[in-house]
């Protein structure tokens, strides 16, 4: 007898090989996909380096200003007692300036003139005198211009004037020196 079989027979398909095409892309991808792993990952740790360094360097910076700050304190201090020594030693060389200049105008004083007030502004002095006679004021002027601590004398005006005593009128002349100190 011979049979026959009207059912289909499933036969097992061989296995198609993968093609090399394939398996060269899937290996090159896995590869590329590898190397761009590591870049990522050396890159990052540069940049994580980096934004270390530069959290340092910010500290660093706030550090030196910091110092700068202190130092630009210290340099402001230093000039203002600078200044604050200078006019001290200015005023512990003026003080003596009117005791000088007083005592060389009684020194160069003549008979017969008297000093009314004398006014010092810096280096300038205005003297207001009275004196019994023309003369005398004239000597005065000249007393002045030889004394080696003054400079620029000059007599600005002389006005006769009458002072009356009693029964006699006395002629006397007001006058105004001005002139430079030296010192």
């Amino acid at each position: 007898m011979i049979k026959v079989n009207l059912l289909p027979v499933k036969k097992k398909k061989k296995a198609k090989p993968i093609p090399t095409f394939l398996i060269s892309t899937i290996f090159l991808t896995v590869i590329v996909g590898l190397v761009l792993m590591y870049f990522v990952y050396m890159f990052n740790s540069r940049v994580e380096a980096r934004q270390v360094q530069f959290r340092e360097n910010e500290i660093k910076i706030e550090e030196l200003k910091e110092r700068i700050k202190a130092v630009e304190d210290y340099e402001k201090r230093n000039k203002i007692y600078r200044n604050r020594k200078k006019i001290i030693e200015q005023l512990s060389k003026d003080k003596t300036k009117p005791v000088k200049v007083l005592e060389e105008v009684s020194k160069k004083l003549p008979t017969g003139v008297w000093l009314r007030s004398m006014d010092v502004k810096g280096n300038n002095v205005i003297l207001s005198c009275t004196a019994f006679t023309n003369t005398d004021v004239v000597n005065y002027v000249n007393n002045l211009k030889d004394s080696k601590l003054f400079s620029g004398v000059y007599l600005q005006e002389s006005v006769q004037t009458k002072a009356s005593k009693a029964v006699d009128d006395y002629k006397l002349y007001d006058f105004i020196i001005k002139f430079q100190v030296k010192l």
